[in-house]
């Protein structure tokens, strides 16, 4: 599977980017907001990796985001969480490609095939409240604030951080449209 945007290709995750995850998961701020747990070596790149290519359980949809034109990694962008209709979605960008739309065309990307090809009618989207780049990511990606959930999840860091909870429904129109 590989879906397209200006710019942007997000497709199935390969071994061979394990050098780029294994900087881009050393980095301060994904480190800070995402659950890995650190350092990131060589093995648990790999099983990363491996855990976001395989999607036989049906839980998540994990993709690569690449620069279309030369295929650099940008950022990772999933939906997890997958049960029945509804879904969550998280992505991280690498320091170069931040501040570029990259996180919300790659989002807008995977929530309409999510909506699309998975038939889901709700995704959803959290992020530390201390994270304010991601809730601008969710405000114009058309994701709606529906609330804040108090200290509701271990970020790297390992304390627990207030959550914005934002969400998206299939039937909601896309910024802009």
């Amino acid at each position: 599977m590989q879906l397209t945007a200006p710019g942007l290709v997000l497709r199935p995750w390969l071994e061979a980017d394990a050098p780029a995850v294994q900087t881009a998961l050393s980095d301060p701020d994904i480190a800070r907001w995402n659950p890995q747990g650190w350092p990131v070596d060589e093995e648990r790149t790999l099983s990363w990796l491996r855990s976001r290519a395989d999607w036989s359980a049906g839980d998540h949809a994990s993709l690569a985001v690449a620069d279309a034109t030369d295929g650099t990694l940008l950022g990772s962008v999933s939906l997890h969480h997958i049960h029945g209709d509804e879904a969550e979605i998280g992505y991280w960008i690498v320091p170069a490609a931040r501040g570029r739309g990259v996180a919300s065309r790659a989002v807008t990307l995977l929530t309409r095939w999510g909506f699309g090809q998975l038939e889901l009618h709700r995704i959803q989207l959290l992020h530390a409240t201390a994270n304010p780049a991601s809730c601008r990511v969710a405000v114009r990606t058309g994701y709606r604030l529906e609330g804040t959930l108090r200290e509701s999840f271990r970020y790297g860091d390992g304390r627990r951080h207030d959550e914005h909870l934002h969400a998206r429904l299939a039937t909601d129109p896309w910024p802009g449209e």
